[in-house]
């Protein structure tokens, strides 16, 4: 066993030693071994797996902590200090020496890992068993990778990464209550309850208001306290019992919970969990307990550079991380040099706010309600005067505990807020260097355009820091291009991952080297590749002229696109605590937002296009529109829609269809290749295509069917 791995013990259980930093206090390690079954490929040796638990505790009088909402209604240690714990899982060098002193934390996805496409590995939730993981593209540059638990709403098993934290409570000891939401919806007919994020202060029927609509644009009707009831304090179930919720219709309920979980302290733990393995000395304490001394850092003095990776909700969470400060310890000490962000649009994840449910995600559909798309959107410092004069919106509050006041309109005004997601640096060379990398359905569903324009929707300019990319014509991830789903049309298989390690490579040579990165992809006013969205009752809509859109047989288009709105949370709202929820009929103020024009295939024009949008056999969008059945013509979430072209001319004619065939665009195989192939070439020029992923879809075209 090696020195490094010895375990320290906390130091609130020696009263003799003198007291200490706040942060990781003690590492509890549960399991360490051979990764990738010994197996070793690359020139760092092999590789290790590292798993166990992580005790740490914060001062919550610091500024840097003082910010989390409640951190001050919850229990302290003997010496002042907040405690919590979490899971962590690393896979290392085994000689530390022969990797290359990067650390890449994957931010985990609801406590899961999603690095295996990216890494080119597989793996699934434990990479560390899958031989295949030794041939990685991490690992075959010999980066050290690092997960740790930070949301409150992952489940525990299945080697999933969580976080324990304390229930914030009033000093009298009873518990806090406030208003709570919860959006339900079912894509089946077998849902007969709900479990309730927060349990509910009282399960009698006041203080609640249960709704359901069919559409999203529909108007909620109000369900009789005869229709539901609490089979539990966390559970309610439609009656009588067994009854199942309406397949894909829009279930709202609002109610009165108590006891919240401080869930900003997951914004501490990535922070003190990284630093501390970034910064932190080998440590002195061991399993036996006779010596006290900080915990042991099992990559002590080994980390020169970190970054961060992160997909969809753990993006947005990394939003947040920036925005609210937490980027720089305690120390004054940067955390991640660079960042690598997919699919996290200008969103938070609404982790800083009483009854916090951070798990969830906004999107045409669902969840608009939660504070998610709440400003700042951009990185530079912008002021928001977007307030709401009395009078404006209808709302749900709970003034009175004994009743739900709803309707009633006496919205808040709100003063005019200066921030930006730079405003969590106190000092230019703390700032790491960032890549936000988008979708086309974050710009259609999550209004990613707020990233890099201002409060009218202007373009702004990127900043020293920070480069923007759209991933033209991809849905929510890969869909298998063979289903549907709830949606119309067969799901898009475009993926990501080819360039998402070339600009991973890109940052690293950024951070490490001082060389710049490709210029930012986005649609812009600039250069004619933007259309803006027009504003409805709760989504908004591109119209097909200006999008230019085509009229393709059997292909739906509406338009719907999603809209942020400022919402009137209640005058608590900026101090981390919702007092009331807007409802229908709104009359919210947006904010203006964009995606990209299209061709005449219905390809984007903006972004980077890769070889399926660049040299394509189909339409392919980041929208879909549900199926009847399942919210007809409603928002179709992550999805997107590959659309095939006819192969020759006299299919499409006969169909009645504008696109050019694939005989017509293509004439033969090799034709097709030879496109393919220059495409490749000139992502792999511009640097978004590594050698191999290049040389890779060239030989994916010269094995394809297309017009063989």
């Amino acid at each position: 066993m090696k020195s490094h791995y010895f375990i320290g013990w906390a130091f609130i259980f020696f009263t003799t030693i003198p007291a200490v930093k706040a942060g990781i206090v003690k590492i509890v390690i549960s399991k360490e071994e051979p990764a990738f079954g010994g197996k070793t490929t690359g020139p760092a040796g092999p590789y290790e797996k590292i798993t166990g638990k992580a005790y740490a505790e914060v001062d919550p009088v610091l500024p840097e902590n003082a910010r989390i909402t409640d951190i001050q209604l919850v229990p302290r240690n003997a010496r002042g200090m907040v405690e919590y714990s979490m899971d962590f899982y690393i896979l290392k060098p085994l000689d530390l020496q022969r990797g290359n002193h990067k650390l890449l934390a994957e931010i985990p996805n609801r406590g899961g890992k999603l690095f295996g496409g990216f890494n080119n590995s597989g793996g699934g939730n434990d990479p560390g068993e899958a031989e295949k993981g030794a041939e990685g593209f991490l690992m075959q540059k010999g980066y050290t990778i690092v997960w740790c638990g930070w949301d409150i709403s992952a489940r525990s098993g299945h080697n999933n990464l969580t976080i324990t934290v304390p229930v914030a409570g009033n000093k009298d000891g009873s518990s806090i209550t406030g208003i709570s939401y919860e959006y339900i919806s079912f894509d089946n007919d077998q849902g007969t309850s709900y479990r309730l994020a927060y349990p509910a202060a009282s399960v009698t029927r006041d203080s609640v208001l249960l709704t359901v609509r069919s559409l999203l644009n529909d108007t909620p009707q109000v369900l009789p306290s005869s229709a539901w009831e609490y089979a539990d304090e966390s559970t309610i179930r439609l009656l009588p019992a067994g009854t199942a919720f309406q397949q894909s219709a829009i279930y709202e309920f609002f109610y009165r919970a108590k006891d919240p979980l401080v869930a900003g302290l997951g914004l501490a733990a990535t922070r003190d969990f990284i630093s501390f393995l970034r910064y932190a000395p080998a440590g002195g304490g061991d399993r036996s307990g006779k010596e006290a001394g900080p915990a042991a850092n099992p990559l002590a003095g080994e980390i020169r550079y970190t970054f961060s990776f992160a997909i969809s909700q753990p993006a947005r969470y990394m939003n947040d991380f920036q925005t609210l400060g937490f980027n720089v310890d305690e120390e004054g000490r940067r955390v991640f040099d660079g960042i690598e962000n997919w699919l996290g649009g200008g969103s938070g994840v609404g982790i800083n706010y009483r009854f916090a449910q951070p798990g969830r995600t906004e999107r045409n559909r669902q969840n608009h309600l939660y504070p998610e798309g709440i400003f700042p959107f951009a990185y530079p410092v912008l002021t928001d005067t977007l307030g709401i004069g009395r009078g404006d919106a209808a709302g749900i509050s709970f003034r009175d505990p004994r009743n739900a006041t709803h309707g009633a309109r006496d919205a808040t005004r709100f003063p005019a807020v200066t921030a930006g997601r730079l405003s969590g640096y106190s000092r230019p060379e703390l700032r790491p260097k960032v890549m936000e990398i988008n979708s086309a359905n974050e710009y259609w569903v999550k209004a990613a355009s707020l990233l890099h324009s201002d409060l009218q929707g202007n373009d702004l300019p990127d900043p020293d820091n920070v480069r923007f990319y759209l991933m033209a014509g991809m849905q929510h991830g890969s869909g298998n291009g063979a289903s549907r789903g709830e949606c119309q049309q067969l799901q898009n298989p475009t993926r990501a991952e080819p360039a998402l390690r070339a600009l991973f490579i890109a940052l690293d040579e950024w951070v490490t080297k001082g060389r710049k990165p490709p210029d930012s992809r986005v649609p812009r006013h600039a250069d004619g590749t933007a259309v803006m969205a027009a504003a409805g009752r709760l989504t908004g809509t591109i119209p097909q002229a200006a999008l230019g859109w085509p009229d393709i047989p059997g292909v739906t288009y509406t338009g719907l696109i999603t809209i942020h709105y400022r919402f009137d949370y209640g005058p608590l709202f900026r101090q981390g605590i919702i007092t009331r929820y807007p409802i229908p009929p709104f009359n919210e103020r947006a904010y203006p937002n964009f995606v990209s024009k299209v061709d005449e295939d219905g390809n984007e024009l903006a972004g980077i296009r890769l070889p399926p949008v660049a040299a394509p056999t189909a339409t392919l969008t980041g929208w879909a529109l549900r199926r009847s059945g399942f919210g007809l013509n409603d928002g179709g979430e992550s999805a997107g829609q590959q659309v095939p072209f006819a192969k020759t001319k006299a299919a499409r004619l006969s169909a009645g269809d504008p696109r050019l065939s694939l005989e017509e665009r293509y004439g033969t195989h090799e034709k097709y290749v030879e496109a393919v192939t220059k495409a490749v070439k000139e992502l792999e020029a511009r640097r978004f295509l590594l050698p191999q992923d290049a040389q890779n879809y060239i030989e994916e075209a010269k094995a394809s069917e297309i017009l063989k």
